[in-house]
């Protein structure tokens, strides 16, 4: 675990989607530094893609993504956790 250091209005933000998403303001900023490298790393796949990816990885069921356009996400090899962050 390190510190991350970073202004002052995009840790307002982060504090603010925390709340809205219940989730913790360090596993807020986890999930978008997660979901954002994915995105980055699977730039054809829409976030959505991206998430029913995932979904689909911790065995939950997803209806909307195609099998086909999500088998192209391309992983790193992570500790097993849940999108909030909390260990799975």
């Amino acid at each position: 675990m390190g510190i991350v250091n970073i202004d002052d209005e995009l840790h307002d933000q982060i504090r603010r989607a925390s709340s809205v998403s219940s989730r913790s303001i360090n596993a807020q900023a986890g999930f978008w530094i997660r979901i954002g490298m994915l995105c980055e790393m699977n730039p054809t796949l829409s976030f959505n893609e991206v998430m029913a990816a995932e979904m689909r990885a911790a065995r939950l069921w997803v209806s909307r993504a195609s099998s086909s356009s999500c088998a192209q996400l391309r992983r790193q090899p992570r500790p097993a956790t849940t999108l909030g962050g909390e260990a799975g």
